[in-house]
């Protein structure tokens, strides 16, 4: 049986759990928009939302701006 990945956007801090799979941009990767899996350890950013999306560091120590949330 195909398992169904549901996509969310990155940029609302409400939509972002630690423990979430998500893809993020690193900061050495924006121009070229290559993304980075993993497991979300905590949450960077305080505001609500941020239209290039929220700031987190993953469960490796990676930080970067969550693009997708796999659901």
């Amino acid at each position: 049986m195909p398992v169904t990945i549901n996509l969310m956007n990155g940029t609302k801090r409400n939509n972002i759990k630690p423990g979430l799979k998500v893809a993020i941009v690193l900061k050495k990767d924006q121009r070229s928009d290559k993304v980075t899996e993993g497991i979300v350890k905590d949450i960077l950013t305080n505001s609500a939302n941020h239209p290039h999306g929220i700031k987190v560091r993953l469960m490796d120590g990676q930080v970067g701006r969550v693009k997708e949330i796999y659901v």
